[in-house]
C-alpha cells in the first residue's frame, strides 16, 4: 500500500511546506484538486457529497494543477503529484497535452494524470466547450496525449478532433500514467478499458468495494485485466489499520489520505496540519514499510 497526501482546499501558502512534509515523512504522493470556479447558480449536485451540497466550494482556494504541480516539484525529490482530478473535456486538448507533458518533464516522471468528467454544464460554458458530447470527446483526448507524450509527429483524426501531424517537444521518458475519476458506469467503464489506474472520490465503504468489483469484472470484459493498474481510493477512516488493510485486500493500491473534513470549514494551521501529517506517518505508513 501506497500513500497519497490528500489536503485539499487549504491556504495556498501551506503547499509548499506540506510538501516537504509529506516527502520526509513517507508519503508516495501528493494530491492535487481541480476546480475551476463557482457559478453563481447550480442546477446539478454535487455527485460526491452525501446532501448533494455545493456550497461547500463557495470561496475555497484552488490553485490550477498545473500551476501548483512544478512550484512543488522544485522543493522535493521523490514525491509525485496526482491530479484528483482533472476536469478533462473542459479544456482544449493540444494546450492540456502540452502542459501534462511539460508537467512531466519537469517534475523528472513524478506525474500521474487524474482525469474525469465535471458534473457541471457551468465548467463547459465558461471555458466554451461542448457539454453534450463531453464522454465521447474525453475518450478521445486521452488517446491524442499519449499520443503527443511519445514523442514524435502525431494525427489524429476521430469524431471531435482532427489534427495534422505535429510534435512537441519535450516529452517525458516515462509514458505519463492516466488515472480515470469517476463512479457512474460509463466511468469505470473508461477506467477498465482505456485507464492506467481508477481514482475513487470518497463516500460509503459498501459503495466502494461494489464498485471495485464492477471496475475488476469489466477490466476482465476488456481483456485488460493482466495488465498493470492502480487503484486510488479515500479510507473512510485513513487511522484504522484493518480498514487499510481490507483497502488491499480488495485491490486498493493507493491511499489517499485525507486528515480533515475537506467539506467544512478548514480550522487547521500550518503546524497542526504538519503535527497530524507526521502522527499519521508514525502511526500508520511506518506499518505498511
Amino acid at each position: 500500500m501506497r500513500f497519497s497526501y490528500g489536503e485539499v482546499m487549504c491556504d495556498p501558502q501551506y503547499y509548499i511546506s506540506l510538501a516537504k512534509e509529506a516527502e520526509n515523512a513517507g508519503f508516495h504522493s501528493f494530491v492535487i484538486p481541480d476546480n475551476l470556479g463557482f457559478p453563481a447558480s447550480f442546477d446539478t449536485s454535487y455527485p460526491y457529497a452525501q446532501d448533494g451540497d455545493n456550497a461547500f466550494l463557495e470561496d475555497k482556494p484552488f490553485i490550477e494543477p498545473f500551476t501548483l504541480i512544478p512550484a512543488l516539484g522544485a522543493v522535493t525529490q521523490t514525491l509525485r503529484f496526482t491530479t484528483l482530478v482533472v476536469k478533462l473535456p473542459v479544456r482544449p486538448v493540444y494546450l492540456v497535452a502540452k502542459q501534462a507533458t511539460s508537467v512531466a518533464v519537469i517534475t523528472n516522471n513524478r506525474f500521474a494524470f487524474g482525469v474525469g468528467l465535471s458534473p457541471w454544464p457551468q465548467d463547459f460554458s465558461v471555458c466554451n466547450q461542448d457539454w453534450e458530447t463531453r464522454g465521447p470527446r474525453m475518450d478521445e483526448m486521452i488517446e491524442i496525449i499519449r499520443g503527443f507524450a511519445a514523442g514524435g509527429y502525431y494525427e489524429f483524426h476521430g469524431e471531435h478532433y482532427d489534427i495534422e501531424k505535429f510534435k512537441m517537444c519535450p516529452v517525458p521518458t516515462q509514458a505519463i500514467p492516466i488515472l480515470i475519476g469517476g463512479h457512474s458506469e460509463a466511468g469505470l467503464k473508461r477506467a477498465a478499458r482505456t485507464g492506467d489506474g481508477w481514482m475513487h472520490a470518497g463516500g460509503d465503504p459498501q459503495e466502494l468495494e461494489r464498485l471495485l468489483q464492477r471496475l475488476n469484472e469489466l477490466r476482465r470484459q476488456y481483456g485488460r485485466h493482466h495488465l498493470p493498474f492502480e487503484v486510488h481510493a479515500i479510507p473512510q477512516d485513513p487511522f484504522d489499520l484493518d480498514g487499510i488493510k481490507r483497502l488491499a485486500e480488495l485491490g486498493v493500491t493507493d491511499a489517499v489520505v485525507q486528515l480533515r473534513n475537506v467539506y467544512g470549514p478548514d480550522t487547521q494551521n500550518l503546524i497542526e496540519k504538519i503535527d497530524l501529517l507526521r502522527k499519521y506517518a508514525d502511526q500508520v505508513i511506518g506499518h505498511f514499510r
